[in-house]
């Protein structure tokens, strides 16, 4: 089998992630890692032995896919210029720096026929992937992604940044256009928002209430889900979830409204939890950026097969951060 020839651009905290990947993975070679400040690129390179750059034009015409995960006003150029040059791209949240930019790098890759991914790699968090095997159909999610301040990403704020994953996940369980967006926020620390709260109300009657924050004093990415089918507890750090079906509950709710219909039964000493059937969600573990990175090479090798998170994906949760955006603009912290 022809190995795939990758490269990372970006030799910072997540392109450093991806080069391991890529290291290990047995679908593809790593050619190299492009970063402008050239003894970052020399220690990642050294560190996977593969070569480094200062920049991306020695790469064109030796790789056939990279992932992008340079600062995020240098990522419409970059992909543009490897598109151009017939290589696909893998780019890290968020796609762009703007609409204008991802509605850009999504008419090029369409143009000249190139894969195009978006690294919204709690997609392929096994958790989220648990949920999706059970294809249930959401009314109500509330999703919280907090954690301390990381000193990293200050060029976009806590909505482009950490929200965006959240609104990844929320639009592809509630497959729906959205209604109408709420928000409220605020930036304590820098020009962009720190702290955020919105809510998305969809066509389809689902609603979510999403929360991120990046001035917590601890860590927590969890997401509730009700549906008719079922209700969902899931953690996406800690990597699991419980689940409660409506199906093998049906005899316990029948059971409760009959003896509260007749008053004869004194519920007092009943705990709730105690009655229901709770299963523990079946989740695999896996490393989310390695199914993030076999998927984005599948889809190079077999125009038949799709990345974990599309380009025109990546774009959509672009354009619902810019409304959550415009709706914090809208409702000013006093």
């Amino acid at each position: 089998m022809t190995k795939i020839r990758t490269a990372v651009v970006g030799a910072g905290k997540m392109g450093s992630i991806h080069a391991k990947v890529y290291s290990e993975l047995d679908s593809c070679e790593l050619i190299g890692v492009v970063d402008t400040q050239r003894e970052q690129a020399d220690k990642l390179a050294g560190r996977y032995n593969c070569r480094p750059f200062t920049d991306c034009e020695p790469l064109f015409g030796k790789v056939d896919a990279v992932t992008i995960s340079a600062p995020t006003v240098h990522h419409r150029d970059l992909a543009k210029a490897f598109i151009e040059n017939n290589v696909a791209v893998m780019i890290e949240k968020p796609l762009a720096t703007n609409i204008k930019e991802g509605k850009e790098i999504v008419a090029l890759a369409k143009k000249h026929n190139i894969v195009a991914a978006v690294g919204h790699s709690e997609r392929c968090n096994p958790v989220v992937q648990a949920m999706k095997r059970l294809n249930i159909e959401p009314k109500f999610i509330e999703a919280h992604r907090i954690s301390p301040y990381p000193f990293r990403s200050t060029d976009i704020g806590v909505v482009m940044d950490v929200m965006i994953h959240d609104i990844d996940i929320i639009l592809s369980l509630a497959a729906s256009t959205i209604k109408k967006i709420d928000a409220v926020g605020v930036n304590v620390i820098g020009e962009h928002e720190d702290i955020c709260n919105a809510r998305i109300v969809f066509d389809n009657g689902c609603i979510a209430n999403v929360t991120a924050s990046r001035l917590a004093l601890k860590t927590e990415r969890k997401v509730r889900v009700f549906s008719r089918q079922a209700y969902l507890s899931l953690d996406y750090l800690k990597k699991e979830g419980v689940v409660i079906k409506a199906a093998p509950n049906v005899d316990v709710v029948e059971w409760i409204k009959e003896h509260q219909q007749a008053g004869d039964f004194d519920f007092s000493e009943v705990n709730w939890p105690d009655l229901l059937h709770i299963e523990q969600l079946d989740i695999e573990d896996a490393e989310p950026l390695r199914l993030e990175q076999e998927a984005f090479l599948k889809a190079v090798a077999q125009k038949d097969a799709q990345p974990e998170v599309t380009a025109e994906e990546g774009l959509a949760a672009m354009q619902c951060a810019e409304k959550i955006l415009a709706a914090i603009k809208k409702h000013k912290w006093d």
